[in-house]
């Protein structure tokens, strides 16, 4: 996660040791059920110190929607079905999966490119210069997260370099993760103090 690295200080032995590992993490709401009247913080009841180490945050939530719920009763109906016929193009082994994602850790260290850089910088600049009432837009933390999606998008096209796009991407994916956690329920617009309070 967001240091990528673990103090450690007993017995008289300090030292700081590599943790390069990714989390994946879902929490349900306080009362089991999500209140779009409310913030985040208030929904989850986790602490902002420890969501604010999530790169990403994203709200998932059960809606309904005939076309969708229609196309989901389907496929989980289709998982019981005893017909050898039905092939599935689209599915991935997970053997190769694992093995693709292994290739990619093992062979895959992307550098940053100059122009993925100067999409990067500005970005972040512009971000922190929206700045209206006092507030920080945008901290380090924010930047580093954005690097770290980048690499990782490049990573997983097995790509040597961070190309223009992969930093675009990282950026789109972050402000979108913004819109959804940091939205002011009562006006609807993205809170900054909150954006600050989680990222």
């Amino acid at each position: 996660m967001e240091q990528q690295t673990v103090s450690i200080a007993k017995g008289g032995i300090v030292c700081s040791l590599n943790a390069r590992a990714s989390v994946l993490a879902s929490a349900n709401p306080d009362g089991s059920r999500y209140d779009c009247g409310l913030s985040i913080i208030e929904n989850i009841q986790l602490p902002v110190s420890l969501l604010s180490r999530f790169d990403l945050v994203y709200i998932v939530l059960d809606t309904v929607n005939k076309t969708y719920d229609k196309m989901l009763a389907r496929h989980l109906v289709s998982l019981f079905w005893d017909d050898p016929n039905i092939i599935n193009d689209h599915k991935i082994e997970v053997s190769t999966l694992r093995d693709y994602i292994a290739y990619a850790k093992a062979l895959t260290n992307p550098i940053i490119s100059d122009d993925a850089s100067h999409v990067l910088v500005r970005n972040y600049l512009d971000w922190r210069s929206q700045d209206k009432n006092g507030t920080i837009g945008a901290t380090p933390r924010q930047l580093e997260s954005l690097i770290r999606i980048s690499e990782a998008l490049a990573k997983m096209k097995l790509c040597t370099e961070v190309s223009l796009e992969d930093a675009k991407e990282a950026f789109r994916l972050y402000i979108m993760a913004m819109k959804e956690t940091a939205m002011d329920p009562v006006t609807g617009l993205i809170d900054m103090d909150l954006l600050s309070a989680i990222f």
